[in-house]
C-alpha cells in the first residue's frame, strides 16, 4: 500500500508541474501575439 501512496504522490506532483508549465506557455504565447488576449481554456 505504501508503494501506491508514493505513486499517487509522484503523479500528483507531475500534474502540478505540467499545469504550471502550461500556464507559463499560455502567458508567453499571449505576449507574443500568437494567442488572443481574451483566450480562455476549455
Amino acid at each position: 500500500m505504501e508503494g501506491l501512496a508514493v505513486m499517487g504522490f509522484v503523479f500528483g506532483m507531475v500534474g502540478v508541474v505540467a499545469l504550471v508549465r502550461l500556464e507559463k506557455l499560455t502567458k508567453t504565447l499571449k505576449q507574443k501575439g500568437i494567442l488572443e488576449e481574451d483566450y480562455k481554456e476549455e
